[in-house]
């Protein structure tokens, strides 16, 4: 089977994705994240940090014809980051897939609540408290200093060009 796997498979196009993606990693590990937002400084804390800045950058990328594909790769390097990330803290081979795709939902689940709360009307604050804090509202500043750092993340993404996004440039996290 891996020969056939060689033969008919495509070049592995993700690592052009791998400047975006890195970028994305250190936006969600930045200290106001879990400080001045509040955001469980926790293993689970920051996979929902993660996958909130990640589920912004795939809205963004919606918006560009030119950037679908692109979109899968990065969701390709995000899962392929899971897996590792899940063997590290020791999950088994046999539960590991299941693992990733509970990890793959709850990514599904924040690139919606995202969109909507993105959207002209949408409840942003609602959103967060329910994805991001877990249906524990963090205190009224916290969610504030979230909800700012969140719009501008998308206000600056709007502004970057293609290019220059799937380069990383992640400026305003």
């Amino acid at each position: 089977m891996a020969i056939l796997d060689r033969l008919f498979r495509r070049g592995d196009d993700r690592a052009a994705l791998n400047p975006l993606y890195s970028a994305v990693v250190r936006a969600g590990r930045a200290p106001h994240w879990y400080v001045e937002g509040r955001v469980a400084d926790t293993i689970d804390g920051r996979f929902d940090m993660l996958a909130t800045i990640l589920s912004v950058v795939l809205v963004r990328m919606e918006a560009s014809d030119a950037l679908r594909a692109p979109s899968v790769r990065l969701t390709e390097l995000f899962i392929d980051d899971m897996d590792g990330q899940l063997r590290e803290i020791g999950i088994g081979d046999v539960v590991v897939g299941k693992h990733v795709g509970k990890l793959l939902g709850a990514l599904g689940g924040r690139i919606g609540a995202m969109r909507e709360g993105m959207a002209p009307g949408g409840d942003l604050p609602a959103a967060l408290v329910r994805n991001l804090y877990r249906g524990v509202a963090p205190g009224a500043d916290a969610l504030a200093h979230v909800e700012a750092r969140l719009r501008a993340l998308a206000a600056g993404l709007a502004a970057t060009s293609d290019t220059a996004l799937l380069a990383g440039a992640l400026e305003a996290a």
